[in-house]
């Protein structure tokens, strides 16, 4: 076994030395890590004080009711679930399956002087088991998308991967608007300064948002000065970023003054400028606490920049997430771009629920191609799984896993929800569709994740077109 191990990690390393855009991405999500989603470790969230019930707004059922429950012992608690959610050998078994890339859902409140807490209740410390869990990760050969998965003011109601569970839907709004941005601009800093961000090759805008698109107002202008956030933090590192440039000269090697002396630059609007001002003092903050001597000094040897000066793939649900007439995120592009989208079957609306159907709708899939017509190129399904509305046989889970595969492998690749879920009898029979670690043991997904179990598992179902 530690000979397997010794050749997964090598093969790892080998695949990569720096961070940037994978030819195809085979992934796995990082969920209920540092976004805890009590629906994936019931007896642990039991354990810890929370609850279940149907209606999670009426329970200790996110993070906001557990902290505003628990004001005195909640940091304590969560970091005891930082530290044994994500472990080396879940780090190590990762890439002995040979997967490359990793997706980890943050909230809002990771940066932590953006949360109001007089009205806003979450567990403080997560960005040092970022880092740590980042370098683990790095030192695997192992990439990473930073997803903003919890925005502040909640982006979707009545969901516990907001962090709070709740009807009251105030992301679409000036206020968290601007939170996000300086959110963006911390965490692109931080991916090109801390060396044990050297693997974040992407950034995820927004996780999910409100799928009405006349529910959002304001999103489109967001989507650009998301892009134009992150481009402004990497053209103060000397980053080259296509088709943009500073007006004004970088005179200083001290990334938090390179800010304030661009601030008065022509290039971004005032929304852009007011996010980079504001990450200012966090980022001082944050040099200290978290030991990044390179926020200071970013000519020092070791800040990521100088293995790899790429910019950051700027990453945003597709377009075809929305509805009545979304804003298209193509247009908001500058320089690399991703597009993530979401397909879940069992939650319906897509397919019968019968195997027939299911294989029929997944074999006949043109999101990809539907996509690419519209801009949003590369794309990939940051998020899929193998639950199903009704109670699939094992020979018909190793088809739906081959049959999704190859579907999102048209496009960039894909990254499967989750990693692992919790083994428990509270949990029941969870893992079986929603593990990687428990789908690969029972072989629905192949230990290499190029491959399937049967290749010609869509002939059957394909229609002529």
């Amino acid at each position: 076994m530690h000979g397997l191990l010794s050749f997964g990690v090598l093969l790892a390393l080998a695949r990569l030395t720096f961070a940037g855009l994978p030819d195809k991405i085979y992934g796995v999500n990082l969920g209920g890590w540092l976004v805890l989603e009590p629906w994936m470790l019931p007896a642990e969230w039991e354990a810890m004080g929370g609850q279940s019930c149907d209606d999670c707004s009426q329970c200790i059922g996110s993070e906001f009711k557990f902290a505003e429950a628990y004001p005195d012992t909640v940091d304590q608690k969560f970091a005891e679930h930082w530290s044994t959610w994500l472990t080396q050998d879940d780090v190590n078994q990762i890439a002995t399956l040979g997967l490359n890339v990793v997706r980890i859902p943050l909230g809002y409140w990771i940066v932590e002087p953006l949360v109001n807490r007089a009205t806003e209740h979450y567990p403080r410390g997560g960005i040092k088991f970022l880092q740590s869990g980042l370098q683990m990760l790095k030192n695997a050969g192992i990439q990473a998308i930073l997803d903003h998965h919890a925005l502040p003011g909640v982006q979707t109601a009545d969901q516990s991967f907001t962090g709070n569970c709740t009807s009251d839907v105030e992301f679409y709004t000036d206020y968290n608007y601007h939170r996000a941005l300086v959110w963006t601009a911390v965490m692109t800093s931080l991916s090109h300064l801390d060396p044990n961000f050297g693997s974040v090759f992407a950034i995820e805008a927004v996780n999910e948002p409100i799928m009405d698109a006349a529910q959002t107002p304001g999103y489109g202008d967001f989507q650009t000065n998301f892009v134009q956030t992150v481009r402004a933090v990497e053209l103060i590192l000397g980053i080259p970023v296509p088709g943009l440039q500073l007006d004004t000269s970088v005179s200083t090697s001290n990334f938090t003054s390179a800010i304030m002396n661009v601030a008065s630059s022509n290039v971004f609007n005032s929304e852009v400028t007011a996010a980079l001002v504001d990450a200012v003092p966090i980022l001082v903050e944050l040099g200290a606490e978290l030991a990044i001597p390179e926020i200071f000094n970013f000519d020092l040897a070791a800040a990521p920049l100088h293995n790899s000066r790429e910019p950051l793939v700027t990453t945003f649900m597709d377009v075809n997430w929305q509805f009545d007439n979304p804003p298209n995120p193509a247009d908001a592009a500058i320089g690399p771009q991703g597009y993530d989208n979401h397909l879940y079957y069992s939650f319906g609306g897509v397919a019968d629920p019968n195997p027939t159907a299911y294989l029929t709708s997944i074999c006949n899939l043109q999101r990809v191609q539907a996509d690419a017509a519209l801009g949003d190129s590369p794309l990939w399904f940051g998020e899929w799984g193998l639950p199903t509305q009704f109670n699939a046989t094992d020979d018909f889970l190793f088809e739906w896993a081959d049959a999704q595969k190859l579907a999102y492998s048209q496009g960039k690749g894909w990254i499967f929800w989750n990693f692992k879920v919790e083994i428990s009898e509270l949990a029941g029979d969870l893992a079986r569709q929603w593990s990687y670690f428990e789908g690969v043991k029972l072989g629905f997904l192949t230990e290499n994740p190029s491959q399937v179990n049967n290749a010609s598992v869509c002939a059957p179902y394909v229609t002529s077109s």
